[in-house]
């Protein structure tokens, strides 16, 4: 039987230790990722300490949220189409999956409907694997250039899916590439102060290579009923 709590603990303990290593050094937010898990399992995790839960589908996290009676900031981590931008303003608190001057528009489109402010990420793909979403290195400027004279959105940093590597010490020079990113838009903005990177097979590495967001969903939940 899956114990939540311990597993939240043990995570929580290892992210520290893992911040201790990192070259950034800063506080690390873990999002405890629910998707396919039930919300019993949601309000076990809030209620053991997470503040953070994501979420990949627009319609399991409405009904879920739904009945989730808990304080707690609710995170989009999966890809969005236009068609439901609406839905994901109205149900998320930062959306992390921004990867298109289309979707974008959408999104502050949908905000600007409900007298909101949404607080997103640009989605970044630098390893180019044509199955994930995500914009190219080559082609971030722009759509932050995009982002950027839309009234109700709010770039608050970067999101990055490394590639399941068999050995993951390969998925170091990625995270380093996306740090050094952050780092120099950082430098030119205000409240740009996201870096999310990591999941349950990759964090460790992901924190100490910079990330200060992780999204862990089977080191607390166990595997997902599909």
């Amino acid at each position: 039987m899956i114990n939540i709590v311990e597993n939240l603990r043990a995570v929580q303990s290892e992210i520290e230790s893992s911040r201790r290593k990192s070259i950034a050094g800063a506080p690390v937010t873990l999002i405890a990722v629910t998707k396919n898990h039930e919300v019993e399992m949601m309000q076990q995790a809030i209620d053991a300490g997470a503040q953070h839960i994501g979420e990949n589908r627009i319609q399991e996290a409405a009904e879920k949220f739904k009945i989730l009676n808990r304080e707690v900031t609710r995170h989009l981590i999966g890809h969005l189409q236009t068609n439901k931008a609406k839905q994901a303003v109205r149900l998320f608190d930062l959306i992390h999956s921004v990867d298109s001057e289309h979707l974008a528009e959408a999104i502050s489109g949908a905000a600007y409907s409900i007298g909101k402010i949404q607080d997103v990420l640009i989605q970044v793909n630098l390893a180019k694997e044509e199955t994930k979403s995500g914009v190219y290195e080559e082609n971030l400027p722009r759509l932050i250039e995009a982002v950027d004279v839309l009234k109700n959105i709010h770039l608050r940093g970067f999101m990055l899916i490394a590639p399941n590597y068999s050995d993951v010490e390969n998925c170091r020079p990625l995270f380093r590439r996306m740090y050094e990113i952050f780092v120099a838009i950082q430098k030119t903005r205000q409240n740009f102060d996201y870096l999310s990177m990591g999941m349950t097979h990759d964090y460790k590495i992901a924190i100490e290579e910079g990330a200060n967001v992780v999204r862990i969903g089977t080191a607390i939940f166990g595997d997902r009923n599909y």
